[in-house]
């Protein structure tokens, strides 16, 4: 329907059209971690989608509202897991038409298109599309052991899977060994997908791996770790299950790292 707005604005007059509600910058929930929804009001520019019969819209986020990854992290705890990628979906969308103004071709400004799934240049004709960046995020195993690491911004103790973001020119296999050995200067083999999570800070496709390390002799870079070390199953089993004498804090539960870490505790392929 992207393609046909006329089909759109019609969907969009409907008694039965839900538009998507914000809160400071990010979409609203209620208690239950569901998404809110108003009757629509006007001609919204984005449209989400239907559900079943019921077509979906939103704004976009208020211009005067900085929309602030950190602050806005702690939502996805609250989620529910059915709409977590209509959230991911409109907040990444709304980075992005936020950062998007003006055509990179002629400089000049540009409107929403394609039911807010693209932009369009009045002047020169350019059309413009959302890019979702892939970031590569993996768990390395030695001798049952597994290799994580922690940032400077993380809470105290927490330590989490490695990642980085995909070059262009590289495989995923080859951005994963890349990134391991640039930042705990490890080889490793045997690069293996797992599973996948969009992640609207401010858009990007998470694609988690495993993989094998030749050797467990690190070499950090502190410019990017504050910390990495070599953890065994009883202790990411501790870290999983909320003990407080694990050794490490684990990732919280709605991130891709603590599936890694949960599929490697439980020995899943």
């Amino acid at each position: 329907m992207r393609a046909h707005p006329d089909r759109i604005a019609a969907l969009a007059r409907r008694s039965d059209a839900r538009l998507l509600m914000w809160d400071n910058g990010a979409p609203a929930l209620n208690p239950d971690g569901r998404l809110q929804w108003s009757p629509v009001d006007g001609d919204p520019p984005l449209f989400l989608g239907l559900d079943g019969e019921v077509p979906h819209f939103s704004s976009l986020a208020p211009g005067d509202v900085p929309i602030d990854s950190r602050a806005h992290f702690g939502l996805l705890a609250q989620l529910d897991a059915f709409d977590a990628p209509v959230f991911a979906a409109a907040l990444s969308l709304a980075n992005w038409h936020r950062r998007h103004g003006f055509c990179s071709v002629c400089g000049l400004a540009t409107t929403p298109n394609r039911g807010g799934w693209s932009r369009a240049c009045a002047s020169c004709g350019g059309e413009h599309y959302p890019r979702a960046d892939p970031v590569v995020i993996m768990l390395a195993e030695h001798d049952d052991r597994v290799l994580l690491g922690r940032q400077p911004h993380y809470p105290a103790r927490r330590f989490s899977a490695l990642a980085g973001f995909v070059e262009p020119g590289e495989t995923i296999e080859a951005a994963v060994a890349r990134e391991l050995f640039e930042e705990a200067g490890i080889s490793v083999r045997d690069v293996t997908y797992l599973a996948s999570q969009p992640w609207p800070f401010p858009s990007t496709l998470m694609i988690g791996a495993t993989c094998n390390a030749d050797s467990d002799s690190l070499t950090i870079d502190l410019n990017e770790l504050d910390d990495a070390r070599w953890f065994s199953r009883l202790e990411v089993e501790a870290a999983l299950g909320g003990d407080a004498s694990a050794p490490f804090l684990a990732p919280p539960r709605f991130a891709i790292a603590w599936t890694l870490l949960d599929r490697w505790v439980a020995g899943v392929p």
